[in-house]
């Protein structure tokens, strides 16, 4: 629908989003390995079978071979998130995690962040078992996860200007719930109207979900929600302000009413 560029939104709390960065770079480094290995190659095949999330694996309905049983079936929930299947599945994810992370990161602090993130792409991982729960085909991909994080950006800041490419071609300057609500409204559409296809759309779903319930719990104390501005009364005086000029002796007094 259109790819995300930058969005006018300054860091507040923090000084660099080293969570959504590390975040982007192990997700970099685990595909780049998997290209080093060789798609199709025996390696790639057991890191998707054992890292990726199976439901019919973690719903008790198959079980894999001895040999490609790498990690407990539960931790699955989250290690799917880190494997790609190509460089677009891996760069639209990073750059939407690029764009949006760094201020969802921000409104929530370092660690409570990393916990969203992974919350979400656990919720993903739930949502898609729950629509195919005896799928055999393993879920990987980062996009329940960054759904989530897209979800608690539009409910942070829909007002901020975010500069996008529209059809992928026309550079535009929207207001952020433009774009985002109408890419969130076409996961859920897609969830019934491409049923079985290659995409998981309820992992979408769920991480969009989670994302929008989560930033309520872990934002913040005292960062408001829809871009509402926290307005100080006036009857407060800051240590940084000047304080005002005393009145002239014998000036008549002012009476109110």
């Amino acid at each position: 629908m259109f790819i995300p560029l930058h969005d006018t939104n300054n860091l507040k709390h923090i000084r660099l989003q080293w969570v959504t960065l590390t975040l982007i770079g192990l997700n970099v480094l685990v595909w780049a390995f998997t290209e080093i290995a060789g798609t199709g190659s025996d390696v790639v095949t057991a890191a998707v079978l054992g890292f990726g999330f199976i439901p019919s694996v973690v719903n008790d309905f198959a079980e894999l071979p001895p040999s490609l049983v790498l990690i407990n079936e539960n931790a699955t929930y989250v290690t799917y998130s880190f494997l790609h299947g190509g460089l677009l599945h891996l760069g639209s994810n990073m750059l939407f995690l690029w764009v949006f992370g760094d201020n969802v990161e921000d409104a929530m602090g370092h660690f409570r962040f990393l916990v969203f993130y992974l919350a979400c792409a656990a919720a993903g991982a739930f949502a898609h078992a729950l629509l195919l729960p005896q799928s055999e085909n393993p879920l990987i991909g980062a996009s329940g996860a960054v759904a989530g994080v897209v979800a608690a950006y539009l409910i942070l800041h829909p007002k901020v200007r975010v500069w996008i490419l529209a059809l992928g071609r026309i550079p535009l300057p929207l207001p952020a719930y433009i774009p985002l609500v109408l890419w969130i409204v076409y996961q859920f559409v897609m969830v019934v109207a491409d049923i079985g296809g290659e995409v998981s759309w309820a992992a979408h779903v769920g991480g969009i979900v989670a994302g929008a319930i989560l930033v309520l719990v872990f934002r913040r104390s005292g960062v408001p929600l829809f871009d509402r501005r926290i307005e100080t009364p006036k009857a407060v005086i800051h240590k940084d302000e000047t304080p005002p000029p005393p009145k002239p002796e014998g000036s008549p007094p002012k009476w109110g009413r």
